[in-house]
């Protein structure tokens, strides 16, 4: 249980600014679809914005090395 409750809450911490109203919005549609609950559907869209976050950072920062390289 305390796994899941980790995983929760290092999903939610994806849900800032923007993104929190957003998986508020998708949660109570998703959760009465789905067998997860509000709290879980939360957490999933949290951690897909970090990691479309840690992605377009990693993809930036690729470019742009390539780039000083002359690539």
């Amino acid at each position: 249980m305390a796994r899941k409750g980790r995983a929760e809450r290092v999903g939610k911490a994806g849900l800032t600014g923007w993104r929190a109203p957003v998986g508020d919005k998708l949660a109570g549609p998703v959760s009465g679809r789905t067998p997860l609950s509000e709290e879980q559907v939360r957490a999933i869209v949290g951690a897909t914005f970090f990691a479309l976050s840690v992605y377009y950072v990693y993809s930036t920062a690729a470019a742009a090395a390539r780039e000083l390289r002359g690539g």
